[in-house]
């Protein structure tokens, strides 16, 4: 019997800390696993919002082999997009539209061809299979690599994001039906509670005003509390596990009120004590400041808009991650001004981020088919990196940004 007590008491640290340590939950600025461990998202966006709806890179990589990619650089995460419109074509439109159909509908004659590139890639799939199944294959193979999935509603429609006049701004919209994204967000937060390494979804990417009024509601702070509020509470209480991420105005490069709990106006305040599960919300940002002459200019945009959040005078402390930043790969931007500031600050502010894009080209883009991606990581074929000199930076501040957290 002591044997016995002795060997589990032994193999028991290995199992608790095993992948996943699922639920995550959060704590002032930092996420924590089940465990209690200081948990950074530092990984990249998969892209899966396109007209085809589907993840990216399929017509010319298996799924293992693009995920072997990511775990390479020792990265933990994947921010895998996806648009509402998936959702209500299961709702409205008959179900699930077919991996065959799909491409035929987003690329017209060229489909057949690029679905056969599919599945001659990866034979798990058939004509049969779904375009939600391909995201379930997805998410298996990142569990089986031991990196998580945070889901975010990059679109309504699908198709290339983002625009003034694309449709998707803001609520109300003419693509962006506000009871079928919540429905959208509902149905997902549901679906994914059989990944086991799904950790957090993002509300909506890149909140911007309408070009031309098109949309039923004002462009401010109180609409933005008040949809996203609705949508959080119903997220959560679909899938009470997962972290939820809140996006900010002007293509979600601004959170200005949030984290001193200023006035959102009609006397609207964020306070963390109104929501039941503030031990699940987290704030992100974006930044492309690719033309920035000093670092100094890109940090003080960065917290003043939002990074602030983390600092220990913050009203409504809380973790901000960094989910799209980038720049081409095509030329030595990872040595400039942004690239390197970027690498600087995120393990001295020890915040998470993730990189766009693992992409090296696109099935469909704005009207182009197999389109290039110069700020991929990936070349056009997705067979090895773009700029092997990028991507030892990049895995250098993945290092970094891991070592400063656990400091």
């Amino acid at each position: 019997m002591r044997l016995l007590l002795a060997l589990s008491a032994a193999l028991l640290p290995s199992i608790v800390s095993s992948f996943p340590n699922t639920p995550f939950k959060t704590s002032s600025q930092w996420v924590h696993d089940s465990t209690g461990e200081n948990f950074t998202y530092v990984g990249v966006n998969w892209p899966g919002a396109g007209e085809v709806m589907i993840p990216e890179g399929l017509q010319y990589q298996s799924i293992q082999s693009i995920v072997s990619k990511i775990k390479s650089l020792n990265m933990n995460v994947v921010r895998l997009t996806f648009a509402i419109e998936m959702i209500d074509d299961i709702k409205d439109r008959g179900g699930d539209v077919t991996l065959q159909k799909a491409f035929q509908k987003g690329l017209g004659s060229n489909g057949d061809k690029v679905f056969q590139s599919v599945i001659k890639n990866n034979p798990q799939f058939t004509a049969s299979t779904t375009r939600l199944q391909v995201y379930d294959a997805i998410a298996a193979e990142l569990a089986k690599q031991q990196i998580y999935v945070h889901l975010d509603n990059h679109m309504s429609k699908g198709k290339w994001c983002c625009g003034g006049n694309d449709g998707n701004t803001w609520f109300g919209d003419t693509d962006f039906n506000v009871n079928n994204w919540k429905r959208g967000l509902q149905y997902m937060a549901d679906h994914s509670k059989k990944w086991p390494n799904m950790i957090s979804i993002g509300l909506r990417n890149e909140y911007r005003k309408p070009d031309k009024a098109g949309s039923s509601l004002a462009y401010n702070w109180q609409v933005w509390y008040e949809q996203n509020k609705a949508a959080a509470d119903i997220v959560n209480a679909a899938n009470p596990n997962i972290l939820v991420f809140l996006s900010g105005l002007d293509y979600d490069t601004k959170l200005t009120p949030i984290p001193n709990a200023d006035d959102l106006g009609g006397g609207k305040k964020f306070r963390l004590s109104d929501f039941s599960y503030k031990d699940k919300l987290v704030l992100e940002l974006h930044n492309y400041q690719n033309s920035a002459k000093a670092c100094g200019d890109i940090e003080g945009g960065l917290w003043n808009n939002g990074f602030r959040a983390t600092g220990d005078k913050a009203v409504n402390r809380m973790p901000v991650v960094l989910t799209e930043f980038g720049f081409t790969q095509a030329d030595k931007s990872y040595n400039g001004v942004y690239a390197t500031c970027l690498r600087k600050l995120m393990p001295q502010w020890k915040s998470g981020w993730t990189v766009w894009v693992i992409s090296g080209s696109y099935y469909i883009r704005s009207g182009t088919q197999d389109f290039e991606e110069n700020w991929g990581l990936l070349n056009h074929q997705w067979s090895d990196w773009r700029n092997k000199d990028a991507i030892a930076a990049l895995k250098g501040m993945v290092d970094e940004t891991l070592k400063a957290v656990n400091r």
